[in-house]
């Protein structure tokens, strides 16, 4: 099992990018595909699209991303791509139901974002736990669940 302790590039830059294609052409040209949630670990194993059984153990201030080199060389290259992720987008109806609202998410433990006065939360169970646990607050008015949307 190879171990990966640093990045050494990324894809976004002009150079590598070229060289990345010209791999790709050669079929030399691996990829890591990680849900959202993964980017944050510093440690852990996991399988490439050719079937490569890897592990990454990174320092902590160094953080996996879209796009991020693990090896680049004249025998291939590996980089790492995103999943696409679900979210639950959720308008309050108020500032005290937002704050609710808030409050109910932070509680469960999920995994929020914002656009504008809207919740986001990462579906990360079925879609249906989701709606079971906001069941009241959309009875009484006070969120609006506009549904799940896609988003890397």
């Amino acid at each position: 099992m190879r171990i990966f302790n640093a990045i050494t590039a990324s894809a976004d830059d002009a150079d590598v990018a070229e060289r990345l294609h010209a791999l790709e052409h050669s079929g030399q040209l691996d990829w890591l595909f990680l849900p959202p949630a993964d980017l944050s670990r510093h440690r852990l194993r996991a399988k490439t699209s050719l079937g490569e059984e890897i592990a990454i153990a990174l320092p902590r201030d160094v953080h996996l991303y879209d796009g991020a080199v693990l090896r680049l060389d004249s025998c291939g290259a590996l980089v790492v791509r995103v999943e696409s992720e679900s979210w639950l987008r959720l308008r309050p109806s108020s500032a005290p139901a937002g704050l609710k609202l808030g409050y109910h998410a932070g509680n469960l433990h999920w995994r929020v974002g914002f656009d504008g006065a809207d919740l986001l939360v990462a579906l990360e169970r079925p879609f249906e736990t989701y709606l079971d646990r906001l069941a009241d607050m959309a009875a009484d008015g006070s969120v609006d669940i506009l549904g799940p949307e896609t988003r890397t």
